[in-house]
This record gives C-alpha cells, structure tokens and sequence, in this order.
C-alpha cells in the first residue's frame, strides 16, 4: 500500500474536530452546573465533611424552591431515614409516589426507598407490602432479601423458606444453610409440642438442603431421644464428628448421658477423650473431667486437667486446674488456694464467651442465630480464649 501524502492533511482536520467537540462538552458542563443551586453544593459539601445535619437543611431549601428535583428528594429521604427520623423520610417517598408524573423507574425506586423507611421504622406489615409491590421490577432481587429479613425477624420460618428458595432459584446466591436453619427452627417448635414424627420429617429436609448442617444432626439425636430411642440417638449425635469435629463439644454432655443411661458410660468418656485430644474445648474438658472424676477419682482428675494445661495453656484451663487442684489440697493451703481461684474465676468470666466471626458480638452461651448480626452460623464452638491461642 503506496502512502499518500494528501492524507496528511487530514491531521489538522481530525485535530480540529476533536478540539470543537471538547470545547462543546466543557461548555455543557459549565452550562449544567449554572443552573444547579448554590445550596445544592453547601449539602453536597456539608456531607463531604460528615455534616448531615447542615446537610439536611441546605437540601430541604433546595427542594422548596424546586419540588421537581427527584434525586435531591431521594438524597433527603435517604439522610432522614440514616438519622433515624424515619417518619420524614416516610413522608418524603410517600410525596414522591403520589406525583402522577414520576417516571415508572423512579416509582420503582421510591417504593424501594419507603420500604426500607418502613423496615427501619420496624412496621415490618407495612414494609411487607411495599417489598411484594416490588417482585417483577429491577429491584426484585433487594425486595427479596429485605422479605427474607422481615420472615426471619417475625419468626415465619415457613414464609422464611420460600422466600429464601426463591433468591437461590433467581440467582441471587446459594442459601442452603440459612434453609437448614429455618427448617431446624421448625423442628424445634414440634420438638417441643412433642409432635417427634413431624420434627422428624423437617430435620431430614434440612440434611437434604445441607448435609453439613450440624444443628439438624443434633436436634435428630434430641428428638431420638424424646422418642426413648436412646442407641438412635447416640449414633446421630455421634454423626456431628464427621461434619465438624469442634462442634462436638455441643454435645457433649448428650453423649455422656446417653452412654450412661444405656449402660456403658466407659465407653461413653473414652470418645469423649478421644475427641478431647483431636479438638482441645473448654466445654469439653468440663464434661469430661466431671466423668473423671465420678469414674477413676480425683488423682485421675488431676492429672487430666494437668495434661490438658501443659497442651494448651490458657487462663481458662488455668481455672479448671485450681478447681482439680482443690479437690485434695491440704487443709493448711486451701483458704489461700481458694483465693486465687476465685480472683481467676472472675477474670476468666470476661474470657469464657462465644464471638460471632461476622461482627464480633459476644454471648455467654452458643448461637446459631447471632443476636447482634442476625447471621447464621458465625458463632465458633469456641470461647474467645480458646480462639485466640489457637490464632
């Protein structure tokens, strides 16, 4: 191909354009951020600066000299519903959807906007409503979640499951173990209406959804046992080593009675040492040494504990050691020894409690729910302790 020089004349021309349609978009720009109000900087400054107050009030000028501003009305609503007044921010969407005007994509948006209002305000009937308006828009997908939300807060683990089965079937991402819980929560209500068949049949729906889920293991041994079923019951507790073997320590204490009320509590405290040596538990460690020392005596006690400090020293097993150690302490020792395991015991209380791995909140006793985050599953079968030494 022969080179032409006519086409560098085409250089400048090319040039040319580009420096014309330049100067028109910077034009435009210049032209559109004339015509935006002044307080409309002052807010967007003010939240720049963590001002939501000031913020709040350059916006609402804003929106009294021009009611047309749809996205200012949605910022406002958005900064009253973020400051907890969830009754303006209320009325703020409310005003938006009675304008006959709003385009169907800010309709769909503001009925977003005062679901949430409603979710955060806790009318959860109300927020209900709004979400199901929402089902075939392009906010289907976050009127989804928030329903599953407002199902779990409301305890309707039946509404819970299908509307969980539908975010998984729209893509939304995999809700196996929240189903398995929900089913579980089922299953503890007929556990407890003694209604076992029913319970059953929902535990078994739950290991189909999850095959992991160590919670419906459990609560299959529970209603085993319910029944009076006591060898049934064992071998579902003693399924949760083969899906979790820290969860054991959840169970422990099922396992030794169970073994003791058929007979065979020996064989019941060597599995349970056997799991004490492959996962080192507090938990664990006071259900077996309570055997110990009903079983071989308080030597065998000691020693038990012993090797447990020497394997993983924590203040917690410090605790258990001075209570072993008490049991034959001489006479002359005690009063002092007595001392020093109380002023332990105290501290260790602050150090004896589960943490949820999603937001750090703290529980004497083990979730499955979190309290503080409303996550499933996020509590270690573990004290803090525990965790942090293993760390």
């Amino acid at each position: 191909m022969e080179f032409e020089f006519w086409w560098l004349l085409g250089i400048p021309v090319f040039f040319g354009l580009g420096w014309i349609a330049a100067r028109v978009d910077i034009n435009q720009l210049v032209s559109e951020s004339r015509t935006l109000p002044r307080g409309y900087f002052k807010g967007l400054n003010f939240l720049l600066n963590e001002q939501p107050d000031k913020a709040i009030d350059a916006f609402i000028e804003i929106v009294k000299l021009d009611p047309e501003t749809v996205e200012l009305h949605f910022a406002l609503g958005n900064l009253f519903r973020r400051r907890g007044e969830t009754e303006r921010a209320i009325r703020v969407h409310q005003n938006l959807l009675a304008r006959p005007d709003l385009p169907q994509e800010h309709q769909a948006h503001a009925q977003y906007e005062l679901g949430q209002d409603y979710l955060k305000a806790g009318l959860l009937d109300r927020a209900e409503e709004t979400f199901h308006l929402l089902i075939d828009t392009q906010y289907s997908a976050q009127a989804g979640r928030a329903l599953l939300e407002i199902y779990q807060r409301e305890k309707e683990w039946a509404r819970a499951i299908t509307a969980a089965e539908t975010l998984q079937a729209s893509g939304a991402g995999g809700r196996q173990k929240e189903i398995a819980q929900f089913y579980c929560e089922l299953a503890q209500d007929e556990l407890v209406r003694t209604q076992h068949d029913a319970a059953m049949s929902l535990l078994e729906k739950a290991l189909a959804t999850d095959r992991n889920s160590v919670r419906a293991t459990i609560l299959m041994g529970d209603v085993y046992q319910a029944k009076g079923e006591t060898e049934a019951a064992l071998l579902s507790w003693r399924r949760v080593e083969h899906q979790s073997v820290p969860h054991v320590a959840l169970v422990a204490q099922r396992l030794l009675d169970g073994y003791q009320a058929v007979g065979r509590m020996q064989e019941g405290l060597n599995l349970l040492r056997s799991y004490l040596a492959e996962a080192p538990s507090i938990d664990l460690l006071e259900v077996v040494f309570k055997a110990v020392l009903e079983l071989d005596g308080v030597e065998a006690a000691n020693q038990l504990v012993s090797d447990e400090l020497r394997r993983t020293p924590t203040l917690l097993g410090l605790d258990k050691f001075l209570e072993a150690r008490l049991l034959n302490a001489p006479i002359a020792v005690r009063p002092e020894l007595s001392v020093v395991k109380t002023l332990v015991h105290s501290y260790t209380q602050k150090l004896a409690r589960y943490q949820c791995s999603h937001c750090g909140f703290k529980a004497r006793q083990f979730y499955w729910h979190c309290p503080g985050c409303n996550h499933w599953e996020t509590y270690p079968p573990r004290r803090t302790e525990e965790l942090n030494v293993m760390n």
